[in-house]
């Protein structure tokens, strides 16, 4: 079961790295972290790993002994405008898995519109592919929000609104989702 035990990840202020996704790292890199004195351990699981010279409880969760700062900007990716949205259509206003949105270029490249925060939305695939080329006026369809440029925090407050499918009841005191914990 080693293999499922991931670590929630902290930084020195003991807030998670990220939440969507959430910052974790697999067991070997925790335990690598943990021998090159670069975090603390702030929970463990139940399970024990031995070598020859030594043996450790695994860590569930750490804390990194230097505080990494946050970006002043995000970056503009496909996965921070779909977070910037809320996973959200901006047409339709359907909240959408992320692997069925299309990122959609209000003015449409081929009418000068510039790939950037401001005019680039999460978009369904059918509202995508009805706007098509068009420009907003003459799809016939309009902006539930207008694009803006996101702050980091913003980004880290809106993956809290997704979840993942395991939390381990040691990062509870971590994390804060209004979400019951499911024990494996």
């Amino acid at each position: 079961m080693l293999n499922f035990s991931p670590t929630l990840v902290l930084n020195a202020d003991y807030q998670p790295l990220s939440y969507y996704p959430l910052s974790l790292w697999s067991w070997q890199d925790s335990v690598k972290a943990v021998f090159l004195n670069r975090v603390n351990i702030v929970a463990e699981y139940d399970q024990v790993i031995n070598s020859p010279t030594f043996s450790l409880k695994l860590p569930s969760v750490i804390a990194l002994k230097e505080y990494i700062s946050a970006k002043k900007d995000p970056a503009f990716t496909r996965f921070n405008v779909f977070l910037r949205d809320k996973c959200t259509c901006q047409y339709c206003g359907i909240k959408k898995k992320i692997k069925d949105l299309t990122f959609d270029h209000i003015i449409p490249r081929s009418h000068g519109g510039k790939t950037n925060w401001l005019n680039v939305v999460s978009a369904c695939r059918s509202c995508n592919f009805k706007k098509g080329n068009k420009s907003l006026k003459n799809s016939g369809l309009r902006l539930k929000v207008q694009p803006h440029v996101p702050s980091e925090a913003a980004l880290k407050n809106n993956g809290r609104l997704f979840p993942p499918n395991f939390l381990h009841e040691t990062w509870v005191d971590f994390l804060y989702w209004d979400t019951e914990l499911v024990k494996n």
